[in-house]
């Protein structure tokens, strides 16, 4: 064997090496094995709430209300989907899941909205890389909707049902992507989790709810840029749908939701117009919210800053 042969062969095993570090690299992404800073923050028996102002785009004017983010971990069944009520009887079907529950308040006119955003995405995301399940409620004055994605094997099975004639009650499997409304917990669990460039993507319930459009795969471009020496920005621009949105979190753990804006058209036939929707945080708490039901527990609401 000549020294070409033997510079070639080391060139591929060098290559080979190369490959398999970058795969082992995209598997330490993941917070499986709990750092202890990790473990500190979210396995500490209480949930992280927080407050924002929100400014919502809604018939074409824009509308104040209050947004709240709450994160929490729980033990989630595979098999229903389902948070568990005694995970030690069901060790075998839990999955650790990190919940996010998107409430957003606003007054349109005389009537108000009331809607809800609920997201459960696997810590281990080596081996559950993408969320299990994601609902959305809404509630205003002319009735109310619901809908619900479920993972099952490479899609995600849609239910939804509604109060208007055109939407009724619906069932359809859409192709298993990446969730926009996912894209918070993965902020949360690690920013390196995000696919940048190019992608196929689901746009947020909160959208397809208030723009009336059908639940669908989309095509977007993700960038993560410094928005500041303490902040960054994750934005999703659309390429096929008028929409862009983006997400400014901490650099630092945990990584908190500082603000999110999306624009897209708002309003219908003539009257709609781009419009930007922006949610500025307030206050940040860790509280077991759960326990604190009673009417004594009310000033944890002015501790958060909420009306």
């Amino acid at each position: 064997m000549n020294n070409k042969s033997i510079i070639g062969i080391l060139v591929i095993l060098i290559g080979l090496l190369s490959c398999q570090g970058m795969t082992q690299n995209k598997k330490v992404k993941s917070p499986t094995s709990y750092s202890q800073e990790f473990s500190d923050y979210w396995f500490q028996g209480k949930a992280e709430l927080s407050s924002y102002e929100l400014s919502q785009a809604r018939y074409g004017e824009m509308r104040q209300g209050e947004a709240v983010l709450i994160f929490v971990t729980e033990d989630f069944s595979s098999a229903k989907q389902v948070k568990l009520d005694d995970p030690s009887k069901n060790s075998g079907d839990a999955i650790k899941v990190l919940k996010m529950n998107a409430t957003r308040k606003f007054n349109t006119g005389i009537y108000p909205y009331s809607m809800m955003e609920s997201v459960f995405t696997p810590l281990d995301q080596n081996n559950y890389p993408n969320s299990l399940k994601v609902t959305i409620s809404s509630q205003e004055w002319c009735g109310h909707t619901f809908s619900q994605l479920n993972l099952k094997g490479n899609k995600y099975h849609f239910s939804g049902k509604s109060y208007f004639e055109s939407e009724g009650d619906e069932e359809m499997d859409v192709e298993k992507r990446l969730l926009e409304s996912e894209l918070f917990n993965l902020i949360r669990l690690t920013p390196e989790l995000i696919p940048i460039g190019a992608i196929e993507i689901i746009p947020s319930g909160f959208f397809t709810r208030l723009s009336h459009t059908k639940i669908g795969v989309r095509h977007a471009n993700l960038t993560i840029k410094d928005s500041s020496s303490k902040s960054r920005m994750l934005e999703i621009n659309y390429s096929d749908i008028e929409r862009n949105v983006k997400i400014e979190f901490a650099v630092e753990f945990p990584y908190e939701i500082l603000r999110w804006e999306e624009t897209y058209k708002s309003g219908f036939g003539e009257n709609a117009r781009l419009m930007t929707t922006v949610a500025v945080r307030k206050k940040t708490i860790l509280l077991d919210y759960w326990t604190k039901n009673h009417e004594a527990d009310s000033t944890y609401r002015h501790q958060i800053e909420l009306d």
